[in-house]
């Protein structure tokens, strides 16, 4: 299929729009199946919340759009969409991960019963195109030459072609060219988090990870002035607080992040404050200190980090043997220094894994005095080094009813009751909140200080926070079986008047603690990643 250069193909598609053309676009957002990272259990803690994060994807195509069409969001993570919307909608378009994939096609069978044609992009379509046969457009790739003659087609004809059209980006749009993203659309404080994206692509080629063949291995970039004017515009959309930096890799590019970093410290000093980052970044960023303390002084205070396991083996048959740059324990004590909490990402069910795997990983966690990890199940994602090897040994598994889509080297009972005890033994009430309580002592401290009154807190930010303080006194200190447990790390907090600690630590440790229960009875996916059916409820209004 021939592809249009991408300005002519951008004019052409406003053009055929024009005031005659218009279209009414619906982007819908499918939920996510219950998992670990999906903070579920910490929503009714925190007045209102009831999603994650707000979908970057969906956003900045609906911000893409030709001028004149009209647009509506829903993130079916908060609330479903209504058949109202369908019906008002000419085009429906749809985004979505592997693991939504049955929620994604559902979708598709609800815009077709009422006769609407349906758009699918993002990275599970761009992976595996062959997944989604009753879409009527594909988009595989990311924004780009596709994207305009998508645009060009539905402007001319917004109805349901004969037949499925694929259309595959061939030039990319540049970063720089991209459009802010439209935050107005979302209702930002359902999310526990607002999020924000500089750059796409990773240096590292991991071989469980996708992300180098999706986007590449050479990180491309916003610029510094976009990149604070997606935060002017969050703020501008009254969000405060958290904001994650949802990059594969925030030190992808060292010189990169180094120039950006001035910029958020200066932008966060003229505006008193309203954001603290987190952001995703390979472990050796311990070896950058410059970096590590300029992100202190721009009011990060959390790095996810992919530690995937403390065995140096398996970590050199993975290719991440870049995390033994700085020995484990000690780069999390570094980043510990410059009052970065830790978050890590670990994968059980490798092919090294042996029976003291699991006991291995809880002391680790003991030792490192990581507060939360994200533990799952090994699953292989296509076009990944992963997929293509267990492929050709005819170790990929079809199989809806298991946890993972690998033939794992250990037993597969005894790889995921390793996983369950894990979870256990590493979210067991006590040991997590003695996690957090060293933390409080040894992390906190070190985090950029600013007085309140030279911050920029709303009244409503206030009035909230003081609901979740009710909210977590209540069912966690007085209602929740490990109140005494509780009560330990709150008394500190309190003497010391760590409100806004006592509040994270009471939400986030409640979610470990049920989480952790959840899985031990097998209520909860083993992996994030994978697309098993469960059925999860949409939260209600």
């Amino acid at each position: 299929m021939p592809i249009v250069h991408s300005e002519a193909t951008r004019a052409d598609a406003t053009r055929a729009a024009g005031d005659d053309g218009a279209r009414r676009i619906l982007c819908v957002c499918p939920r996510y199946t219950s998992s670990f990272g999906m903070f579920e259990h910490a929503y009714p803690l925190t007045d209102g919340v009831r999603a994650l994060m707000p979908p970057q994807g969906l956003l900045v195509i609906a911000a893409a759009l030709p001028p004149g069409w009209q647009v509506r969001f829903v993130d079916e993570n908060i609330r479903p969409a209504t058949r109202e919307e369908f019906e008002w909608a000419e085009v429906v378009f749809v985004t979505g991960m592997h693991a939504q994939r049955r929620q994604i096609e559902t979708i598709c069978h609800r815009a077709h019963r009422l006769d609407r044609t349906t758009v699918l992009g993002g990275s599970s379509v761009s992976a595996c195109p062959e997944n989604y046969p009753e879409f009527d457009y594909l988009h595989v790739g990311e924004l780009g030459d596709a994207t305009d003659e998508l645009f060009a087609r539905l402007a001319r004809d917004p109805t349901r072609p004969e037949r499925q059209i694929v259309l595959t980006t061939r030039e990319r749009r540049e970063l720089t060219d991209f459009p802010l993203p439209a935050y107005e659309l979302a209702e930002l404080r359902r999310y526990l988090t607002g999020s924000i994206q500089y750059s796409s692509g990773c240096p590292y080629s991991c071989e469980f990870c996708d992300i180098p063949a999706l986007y590449g291995r050479n990180p491309r970039l916003k610029t510094p002035a976009q990149v604070t004017a997606e935060l002017d515009k969050l703020l501008a959309c009254g969000l405060t607080g958290p904001v994650y930096f949802v990059d594969d890799n925030f030190i992808g590019n060292r010189r990169a992040a180094r120039e950006l970093l001035p910029a958020l410290i200066a932008w966060q000093k003229a505006r008193r404050y309203p954001f603290i980052f987190s952001c995703e970044a390979t472990l050796n960023i311990a070896k950058r200190p410059e970096i590590l303390a300029l992100m202190r002084e721009a009011m990060f205070e959390t790095v996810f980090c992919g530690i995937e396991t403390p065995e140096p083996e398996a970590l050199e048959a993975m290719s991440k043997d870049h995390n033994m740059m700085v020995p484990p324990l000690e780069a999390v004590a570094t980043l510990n220094r410059h009052g970065l909490e830790v978050v890590s990402g670990i994968i059980l069910g490798l092919d090294t894994d042996t029976p003291e795997t699991g006991p291995r990983l809880v002391d680790f966690i003991e030792r490192s005095r990581i507060p939360m990890l994200t533990i799952n199940l090994l699953q292989a994602l296509p076009r990944t080094p992963l997929w293509d090897r267990l492929e050709k040994a005819g170790r990929l598994i079809d199989d809806d009813e298991r946890e993972s889509n690998v033939d794992f080297v250990m037993p597969y009972d005894e790889v995921l009751a390793m996983w369950r005890a894990c979870m256990a033994q590493a979210f067991a009430p006590a040991a997590v909140l003695a996690r957090y309580r060293h933390q409080l002592d040894h992390t906190y401290p070190n985090r950029l200080r600013v007085p309140w009154r030279q911050r920029h807190v709303p009244w409503r930010d206030v009035v909230r926070g003081l609901r979740m303080l009710r909210a977590v006194l209540w069912e966690v200190g007085v209602k929740a079986d490990y109140r005494g447990e509780f009560w330990k790390v709150a008394r500190a907090c309190l003497r010391r008047g760590q409100i806004e600690h006592l509040i994270r630590i009471g939400v986030m440790a409640h979610h470990l603690v049920m989480s952790a229960r959840d899985a031990a009875e097998g209520r909860q996916k083993a992996s994030h990643y994978s697309a098993r059916p469960q059925e999860v409820p949409v939260p209600a209004e």
